[in-house]
């Protein structure tokens, strides 16, 4: 065993300390992707189309993008998803609707 380690030691502790960071930064993305973004419970009936275009206002995305990056980040395969399920979306939680508003002459 001390000739693997006196010979290996390095090539050994570089694949720990890669796979040590591989996994850190797999556990920082998937906390980034859901940080500040909406969480919604899925009802009776409702799908990821029509929870696209439910707040369809507040993501300013294509509905096939939105669906895309809640099967990505849920960890979903397919369209199938149940009620009581928890879904987040890419809506920030404090995002409001986009009203637009028009400025008439005269007013």
């Amino acid at each position: 065993m001390r000739i693997v380690w006196k010979r290996y030691s390095y090539a050994i502790i570089l694949v720990i300390v890669s796979f040590t960071a591989a996994f850190l930064y797999a556990d920082y993305v998937k906390d980034a992707n859901s940080e500040g973004y909406l969480k919604v419970t899925v009802e009776e009936g409702e799908s990821l189309w029509t929870i696209a275009e439910k707040f369809s206002d507040r993501h300013g995305l294509p509905s096939d993008e939105f669906i895309s990056w809640v099967e990505r980040t849920n960890g979903i395969n397919g369209d199938n998803i149940y009620p009581g399920e928890e879904l987040v979306i890419p809506v920030l939680e404090n995002s409001e609707p986009q009203v637009e508003v028009t400025n008439l002459a005269g007013e």
